[in-house]
């Protein structure tokens, strides 16, 4: 899979999974959920302020009739959106017009939320136009300054999407400024030291290297001019990230200068959460409907 529209082929091919779509009176997001429904990907229900959002729906010129659950307090919304996706394992959860906090306070609640024993983690997708193939990221919106045991962690939320898009073994680079371990420098000790998690089996079902600069993570040419060795060296599938600063500006840097498009879910949950930024385009959103799509029906 090299760009987003062989992810969106893809997600057209599974039965569609139900998208639950909290606080659903945005115009960006019913555009997303509209294209993905056309496209068989997801089957919508819409949970919020019902006549905003059938005005919403007229005002696009959307006819479709779609299920929706009234509600017009957002917190009331999200939790009902939470409640009905932990009841169907099939169920895909998504963020509407709503705060992050209020969705995510719903999503990990301990009586009705979606909790497993991994810490939740930001997934990105990312094609970059010239690029061979698709990249992974994270994180870059969730967990600020992650210790060695959430990066392991971060690392199997991602390697769980990626085995959904079908990368069976892939490989993970640990990102820092430079490639070497340096005792000052925190990253490239975590870098050590989840490489050799993975070497003595505690990281399963990928090959994770590192440390990495950027450069000769995903440029071979880069890596080999450097003299690295390490086998994954300009190669690597999935970036993790060293702390929050760094994704955040790694991905918006790509998307708002580098013309990338985006794919990203939240993983870590028993099901994906596609929690998606007001700057966002519907293209992206759509991208992202799919990879949930695809994730929840691997």
């Amino acid at each position: 899979m090299h760009t987003m529209h062989a992810l969106v082929e893809q997600a057209k091919t599974n039965t569609p999974p139900t998208l639950v779509v909290a606080c659903a009176a945005d115009e960006h997001v019913l555009t997303a959920v509209h294209k993905a429904a056309e496209l068989s990907i997801v089957t919508p229900i819409l949970i919020g302020d019902k006549e905003a959002i059938q005005s919403l729906l007229q005002s696009m010129d959307i006819t479709n009739h779609y299920d929706i659950i009234d509600e017009g307090d957002d917190k009331a919304a999200c939790e009902k959106a939470v409640r009905l996706v932990h009841d169907h394992p099939h169920y895909v959860l998504m963020k509407g017009l709503v705060a992050t906090s209020t969705i995510l306070r719903a999503a990990l609640d301990k009586e009705f939320g979606l909790r497993t024993r991994n810490r939740i983690s930001h997934v990105s997708l990312i094609e970059v136009p010239d690029y061979p193939k698709l990249l992974m990221m994270s994180d870059g919106a969730m967990n600020i300054a992650p210790t060695l045991d959430e990066k392991r962690q971060i690392i199997e939320n991602a390697v769980g999407i990626a085995h959904a898009i079908g990368l069976e073994q892939p490989h993970v680079g640990i990102i820092g400024a430079v490639e070497k371990v340096n005792p000052q420098m925190n990253a490239t000790l975590d870098a050590e030291k989840l490489v050799q998690m993975n070497q003595e089996g505690t990281i399963k079902n990928c090959i994770v290297g590192g440390p990495f600069a950027i450069d000769n993570a995903v440029n071979k040419e880069a890596a080999l001019h450097k003299g690295i060795t390490d086998p994954i060296a300009g190669e690597v599938d999935i970036l993790i990230m060293p702390r929050i600063e760094a994704g955040n500006v790694f991905y918006k840097t790509l998307m708002f200068l580098g013309k990338a498009k985006s794919a990203s879910v939240i993983a870590g949950a028993t099901h994906p959460i596609v929690l998606t930024s007001r700057a966002d385009s519907a293209e992206s959103k759509l991208y992202s409907i799919a990879l949930a799509a695809l994730v929840v029906t691997h």
